[in-house]
């Protein structure tokens, strides 16, 4: 079977089932299997349910995850780093993918943003702290 790769919106019809049609297809296709995703689609993902939808981050990382579980991402472990470091701290999901390549795949991260640095030398991410 040919590999198959979702984009943002086929992602979010599964995941919010607010068009009937559209969801069975996109369920369909996941049942078939060999469906692959990109880090940067699910950023995508992640910014939709998060600022057009208003979702929680803990809500949005919960829907990526299980998502995340149905297909194949040829950067599953910094995707799984990203999307839990995504619920936990105040960070653009951005930003927790490059924290989770520093930590998963060891590159060193160039950035003068105070929260990624502080959270790549081991602290925590207040949530009322600005991003820059």
């Amino acid at each position: 079977m040919a590999k198959m790769m979702f984009d943002t919106n086929m992602i979010l019809r599964y995941l919010l089932n607010d068009n009937s049609t559209m969801y069975e297809k996109s369920k369909v296709l996941l049942k078939q299997g060999n469906v692959w995703v990109t880090l940067e689609v699910i950023a995508e993902v992640v910014y939709v349910l998060g600022k057009v939808y208003s979702l929680g981050r803990q809500t949005v990382s919960d829907k990526v995850k299980a998502f995340a579980e149905l297909v194949k991402c040829k950067e599953n472990d910094v995707l799984n780093l990203a999307i839990d470091t995504y619920a936990t701290q105040n960070l653009d999901f951005v930003d927790c993918v490059l924290y989770a390549y520093n930590k998963v795949e060891g590159f060193e991260i160039a950035t003068f943003d105070k929260k990624l640095l502080r959270l790549l030398n081991g602290g925590k991410v207040s949530d009322d702290e600005q991003t820059r």
